[in-house]
Formats: C-alpha cells, structure tokens, sequence
C-alpha cells in the first residue's frame, strides 16, 4: 500500500465506526515524521478506542502493523504510528487544545469528498 492508500484505508475505518470531523494532512514536504497524517474526533473515551481498532483492524487486512500505539490509557487521544502516515484519535478537547491542524497548516489538506461521500 501506498502512505496515502494506508491514510484513506484509515478515513474509511474512522467513517465506519462514526468518527467525527475527518481531516487528511499531507505533511511530506513538511517534516520526515509521517507522509500523512489523519486527524478524527471521537465522542468517548470507548468511541476513541473503537475507533482506533477498526484503523488497526482495516489496516492489519492490508498487512501494515502500527509501529507504536501510544495514549490508549488516558482515553483522551490515541496516536496510532504507521511510519508513513500517524492516525491521531482525540476526544473534543484535546483536539482543541493541540490544535494539530492549526500547529500543521502549511500541510496540503487531501479531499476526503470521494472516500467520505457528501454529506
């Protein structure tokens, strides 16, 4: 799989399981940490962990292991590392707080309008 195959296999897990507000960065350019990153908001600290099985889950089909799972404890954001593409889980204030897409916002937002379907 291609980093931006991985990130939308990502969205489409993310969408299955409900999660809120959706956003692909394409950060290449930007840092070596990741290619992509993938941002969603989930409602609870279940939904979040919900979520963030059904990203290992879709992507473990696909043969790609995450390299490093980190903040499953605390319930208030989970960072799945692929290498290429970091999948970030936040409950509504974290995501405020850490303002990952303000803190990245020279990165090329990617149209999820395909993957996502309009709504």
């Amino acid at each position: 799989m291609t980093p931006k195959e991985m990130a939308l296999a990502a969205v489409k897990a993310l969408d299955s399981k409900k999660g809120a507000d959706i956003k692909v960065m394409e950060v290449t350019e930007l840092t070596s940490l990741a290619d992509y990153f993938v941002i969603c908001t989930g409602g609870s600290n279940t939904q979040i962990n919900a979520l963030c099985d059904a990203v290992e889950e879709a992507l473990e089909k696909e043969g790609e292991t995450p390299l490093h799972r980190e903040g499953h404890r605390g319930g208030i954001w989970v960072l799945l590392d692929y290498g290429c593409v970091v999948v970030h889980v936040f409950n509504d204030e974290a995501r405020e707080f850490y303002s990952l897409e303000r803190l990245w916002s020279d990165g090329k937002p990617v149209d999820l309008g395909e993957v996502l379907g309009e709504r």
